[in-house]
């Protein structure tokens, strides 16, 4: 669907808090940038913008390059290691995508159904529900347009997009009980998980914490009678509801009328109380992305809280504007961006870009021309964003 700036995530006027006026509206942004709608939640923008900025970085195959050997042992290198997932046991920058996207679309699902309330346009579920099987088949479908050979024919299951689905789903249908019931049933999603993972009867299967001999893989034999070269499992969907129902907490706290640095702190408190349990469950349940175990959800959840308490503290209690705006309008669509690189966006981008940083290679070597091929590619894939929020346009599901 496309609109022109009827967001999901506008805040309902019932008393918004100044503090979420959009600073893009400000002058001292700079005419660079449009105004966006009075109310829009715009630190929850600019948190989205950032997280799907360095994801449609990788579509630009630039983290790849900075793996190149001879950058081995300075800080470019090192950045190259942080944007790739951990093997196995551990936790790297690029591992804190999918737990932070999550917590965000549950933070504007909350924000959503609280405008669609007051709009008096009743309880969605059957909206949700239509959203829910959208995003399953827009999966599969990104997995059929650009499939990897080595991947089992489930591996859109692996994706952020069935994630969204399933967790979406649950934070619903939970959005109306109180705080402890959405709490307790995050909660029992990872002890779910944990026991299933720990107490697995069958033979080859029954080691909680192996590659491709866990409970998550037998699933997957299941399922496909296959299993990831990766070592990732379709499980992950079932804990990783946890991020969006911790994202829809989120939420109705940022709706609030306390003021902003009540709301930080306790952004801030529930994520390292999060972050300290997940640490301390690591002594016996390793943190581990790839399965996501009870360890990596409460450390990425609590990281995912911290990080959003600082995009507030930004945006909203020192009142930044241009580096929020620079983000924000990548934020502001990321549903489009994300599809659109995954469908071969950023390879048509590379087409039209190579021809010309290209002919720079003999002059400064091909590892600087194809990093320049790259960085080609991210602004590009910027400008789109920025062209469709410089019209007022949001598409969205």
């Amino acid at each position: 669907m496309v609109e022109r700036f009827r967001y999901t995530e506008e805040v309902g006027g019932s008393n918004p808090s100044r503090a979420y006026h959009d600073p893009l509206a400000k002058t001292d942004a700079g005419p660079f940038y449009p105004s966006a709608p009075p109310e829009r939640l715009v630190s929850l923008d600019f948190f989205r913008g950032c997280v799907m900025f360095l994801l449609i970085g990788e579509a630009t195959g630039l983290y790849d390059l900075l793996l190149d050997p001879r950058l081995a042992g300075t800080i470019v290198g090192a950045v190259g290691r942080a944007l790739q997932h951990q093997p196995w046991n551990g936790l790297r920058l690029w591992d804190l995508g999918l737990p932070f996207f999550l917590l965000i679309s549950g933070v504007a699902l909350a924000v959503s159904s609280a405008n669609r309330s007051k709009d008096g346009q009743g309880g969605g579920l059957g909206r949700i529900l239509r959203r829910s099987l959208l995003l399953l088949l827009l999966g599969w479908a990104l997995y059929l347009v650009s499939p990897v050979e080595s991947n089992p024919r489930g591996a859109f299951l692996y994706d952020v997009l069935p994630h969204l689905a399933f967790g979406g789903l649950v934070a619903f249908l939970l959005l109306r009980r109180k705080p402890a019931a959405q709490l307790g049933v995050a909660l029992g999603l990872l002890a779910l998980t944990e026991a299933l993972y720990r107490l697995c009867p069958v033979p080859g299967y029954n080691q909680p914490f192996v590659p491709d001999h866990n409970f998550g893989s037998w699933v997957d034999r299941l399922l496909t009678g296959e299993l990831s070269e990766g070592h990732w499992v379709a499980w992950n969907i079932v804990p990783s509801a946890a991020f969006v129902i911790w994202g829809t907490m989120a939420g109705r706290l940022l709706l609030n009328k306390t003021s902003v640095a009540r709301k930080i702190r306790t952004l801030v408190a529930a994520g390292l109380t999060a972050l300290a349990a997940g640490l301390a469950l690591s002594a016996v349940t390793p943190i581990i992305r790839r399965i996501s175990t009870s360890s990596f959800v409460l450390v990425g959840g609590g990281l995912g809280l911290l990080a959003l308490a600082f995009a507030c503290g930004l945006v909203d209690g020192l009142s930044l504007r241009k580096v929020p705006a620079f983000f924000a309008v990548v934020g502001a669509n990321p549903l489009f961006i994300y599809l659109f690189t995954q469908s071969g966006g950023a390879e048509w981008f590379q087409r039209l870009a190579s021809p010309f940083t290209g002919a720079f290679a003999g002059w400064i070597g091909a590892w600087p021309s194809a990093v320049l091929t790259s960085l080609a590619v991210w602004g590009g894939l910027w400008f789109v964003c920025f062209w469709l929020y410089r019209r007022k346009i949001l598409i969205r599901i």
